[in-house]
């Protein structure tokens, strides 16, 4: 079985007006809670066998704070720019291409498509994923390129202000 956690970027600042939406960094309220949630992955299953995200820095800050928090090098984090804004079909392409050699991937990204992809592969449908929101998909299936929602199962779905410990 593999699984895939699902991680939209910690809130990022629109202090900079000049900065391209790629560049926004986190503000303090994503500061704060991508440790938070670091924590929690931390404590439900650790370190994943890869990390992949978008390159914009908001999800890149993201990644790096949370691959620290559940042990997992931080140079070992792969920007796969095809996430950068992607639709659920992007997104599913970038997931089927994964090697299957790794079970438990973290992919960083972006609303709408996070939303919208977990809402093609498993019910009841959320209306949002939010800043720094989780979700834990499992696949009935030996290979990524089978994912698809007859295989797919959400394991859980947690958020910064769930108030889980």
């Amino acid at each position: 079985m593999k699984t895939l956690i699902l991680i939209r970027h910690a809130k990022s600042s629109w202090k900079d007006a000049s900065l391209a939406d790629r560049d926004r960094p986190l503000n303090k309220r994503g500061k704060r809670d991508a440790p938070e949630m670091g924590r929690r992955l931390a404590a439900r299953g650790g370190a994943p066998d890869l990390i992949v995200s978008s390159p914009a820095t908001r999800a890149l800050a993201t990644a790096r704070v949370i691959a620290e928090a559940v042990g997992c090098p931080v140079d070992g984090i792969v920007e796969d720019e095809r996430i950068y804004m992607a639709s659920p079909a992007e997104l599913l392409e970038a997931i089927r291409g994964l090697d299957d050699g790794h079970e438990r991937v973290f992919l960083f990204g972006h609303n709408p498509g996070l939303t919208e992809l977990v809402n093609e592969l498993s019910e009841p449908a959320l209306d949002n994923v939010p800043t720094c929101g989780v979700v834990e998909l499992r696949l009935a299936a030996d290979r990524w390129a089978d994912l698809s929602p007859d295989k797919v199962q959400r394991a859980d779905f947690d958020t910064p202000k769930s108030g889980r410990t």
